[in-house]
């Protein structure tokens, strides 16, 4: 490989980003860099199609694989620059433009690889990609991976304003908070002194506030946020939001959102404590501050008012913000969140791309929003409630996820298509195999484990028998035991599940080879823990078919489910039902879940999941004698029941 006649500092940067170029239609050119060991590895390829803000571009299979292959033969660690050169309608491509986030790369030394020829769909580009050989280390894998997945979800988005389906599965909660003074006057006022408690519980319980902006990107594409995000929403522009919202937003560096309607800081109407504007200027300037037109006099109820007059409320309120501040306003609040069909159509004739409502009766996550112009809200009562459940949306589709074994170990509750179910996540997965038959928080009281759910199959012919279905290794005991001869061939091309200290493998069990523990060493030679699951609910992102589970007992029934597996993120997760599915219509939700691989477990009258000691399941459990268990990174003492 020769090195490139480029004219580059050796410390030069580049970045992979969005270009616009205007040229009677847009191009959208997306480039991804790679870094080898021995310096930059660059290529080119461009797509040239044509499509809409309402249409997908097909980053089909054939696409995937070609730039899967090209990852495969370079360097470790490489990557090779690819230029995607889609056609898009121009408002989407400003859209992308301000959403995409840049990923920034440097290397010492250049080198080049041939330039294909360009292409005109994804079909020829996968073709040329495949011809280029290629492969990146895993680190430079995930990162190209997230872009990549990114760059598609931007351009997937949903058609405006709805709510992407991704997005419709996280749970964030946008609080409503309203005057924050010493003492409070009325029953949703709060001191300052409470709000710093709800400041450092969002850092005590690693929960990530985001921007209004975020928020709305999120509901539009189905990005996912960080794992535990709340939004910070300030309502009716108090001197209180100046004086503490704005200096604890800065002493903790928190987003915060300011709801502002503007004949108060006129002072045309007086009452309460008001904001000037000079402060709003001030906050405005200050990336953590977003502010919300919340119309001109804030009305009671706009329902009420006539055309003329609801316009004038929401066109001339962001005039003038607009007009004082200097920057656009996007979002909206409706004043005591009263609207209806018309006032949100208003909303949308006024050019605001977003705005928020309220509940007297109570409140639901943004995701649960009928759509962008009445995203939903929670009161500042129920803080401490709701911020328990936040979480961002499942992972992206992409490539092979990077082993993550270093985040911490955090529970999840979910719901979807209405069967709620329990995902711990997080920490270094490993399993361990008891001496008999013990309620599973009994199996890991003694261990590291903070989180675990039952394991694989075992024999019911006795009471206490510890006695597994296929061959078992696990590292509380140190011991491989083989499978009986007589069930082993019967496991044929089940879930072989391989664990060592930096990855995890999920392999078609082969009776001839993995019966024994050189078999599996050759699979992994530091293999530390294995077993045979149930069957594979998502195989590489994909749900299984019935036709995959052969002769699993039961498969189709309605049953409490337990499963484990590997999320996009390459975290492991451990998790199980609270209502009975049938094992495919599981591995449909889990692969909306955002997992990789997922396997099933021992279920029905066996499932358990047991969190930091507790139960997690609302039913005796049978006892069981193996478990997988989640430690915390770099902990794996594994204790057994006694």
């Amino acid at each position: 490989m020769e090195a490139c006649d480029l004219d580059v500092s050796s410390q030069g940067q580049s970045q992979a980003r969005f270009r616009h170029l205007f040229r009677g239609r847009s191009a959208l050119i997306a480039t991804l860099l790679v870094i080898c060991s021995g310096g930059l590895l660059y290529g080119a390829s461009e797509v040239d199609t044509h499509t809409t803000a309402d249409s997908s571009i097909a980053f089909n299979q054939e696409l995937l694989d070609g730039i899967e292959r090209v990852k495969a033969s370079l360097p470790s660690p490489a990557i090779a620059p690819i230029v995607f050169n889609t056609w898009v309608d121009e408002d989407l491509a400003d859209d992308v433009l301000e959403t995409t986030p840049s990923q920034t790369f440097s290397a010492t030394d250049y080198y080049c690889l041939p330039a294909p020829q360009p292409a005109d769909s994804t079909e020829s580009l996968g073709q040329t990609l495949s011809a280029l050989g290629t492969q990146v280390n895993q680190d430079s894998q995930s990162q190209i991976s997230q872009w990549v997945a990114s760059l598609t979800a931007q351009i997937e988005s949903a058609r405006w304003p709805q709510l992407h389906d991704r997005a419709q599965l996280s749970k964030v909660p946008v609080i409503m908070y309203h005057d924050v003074l010493p003492e409070k006057e009325v029953f949703f006022d709060i001191t300052p002194g409470r709000l710093n408690e709800d400041f450092r519980a969002i850092r005590a319980q690693n929960l990530t506030p985001i921007s209004l902006d975020q928020l709305v990107n999120h509901l539009r594409t189905g990005v996912p946020l960080p794992e535990k995000p709340v939004v910070l929403t300030f309502d009716d522009g108090y001197v209180g939001h100046y004086d503490y919202v704005y200096k604890l937003a800065k002493y903790y560096n928190y987003p915060v959102a300011l709801s502002i309607f503007t004949d108060k800081v006129d002072g045309k109407i007086v009452g309460r404590s008001t904001l000037d504007w000079e402060q709003v200027e001030e906050m405005a300037q200050d990336p953590l501050v977003t502010v919300i037109s919340h119309s001109v006099t804030h009305p009671r109820d706009l329902r009420e008012l006539s055309d003329e007059d609801l316009r004038y409320e929401l066109e001339t309120s962001k005039e003038r913000l607009e007009t004082k501040l200097g920057i656009p306003i996007h979002y909206f609040t409706y004043p005591e969140g009263k609207h209806d069909e018309r006032v949100v159509e208003a909303a949308e004739a006024a050019g605001y791309q977003a705005a928020l409502i309220m509940r007297n009766d109570s409140g639901r996550f943004a995701g649960e929003s009928e759509n962008l112009l009445t995203i939903e809200r929670f009161g500042e009562s129920r803080f401490y409630e709701v911020i328990e459940s936040a979480w961002g949306g499942p992972p992206l589709s992409g490539f092979k996820p990077t082993p993550n074994f270093k985040s911490p170990i955090q529970r999840l509750e979910i719901e979807i298509d209405e069967i709620p179910m329990t995902l711990i996540s997080g920490g270094q997965p490993t399993t361990i195999h008891a001496d008999s038959r013990y309620p599973l928080a009994d199996i890991v009281a003694d261990s590291d484990a903070i989180a675990a759910v039952d394991g694989t199959f075992f024999s019911l012919e006795f009471l206490d028998s510890n006695t597994m279905i296929g061959p078992v290794l696990s590292q509380n005991t140190g011991e491989f035991i083989p499978g009986d001869e007589g069930d082993i061939y019967k496991l044929k091309g089940r879930p072989l599940v391989l664990m060592s200290p930096q990855e995890v493998k999920f392999l078609p069990f082969d009776p001839a080879q993995h019966n024994t523990l050189t078999g599996i060493q050759e699979e992994m030679p530091d293999v530390t823990d294995a077993f045979v699951g149930a069957g594979w609910l998502v195989r590489e992102q994909e749900p299984q078919s019935a036709a995959t589970f052969k002769n699993l007992f039961a498969y189709e029934e309605h049953r409490f489910r337990a499963f484990w597996g590997i999320n996009m993120e390459g975290q492991p997760v451990v998790g199980a039902t609270h209502a009975q599915i049938d094992s495919v219509g599981l591995g449909e939700l889990l692969m909306q879940a955002g997992f990789h691989h997922a396997v099933m477990l021992d279920s029905g009258a066996s499932t358990s999941l047991v969190y930091q000691g507790e139960s997690l399941i609302g039913f005796e459990s049978r006892t069981v004698p193996h478990a997988v268990a989640l430690v915390p990174s770099g902990g794996s003492s594994c204790g057994v029941a006694q």
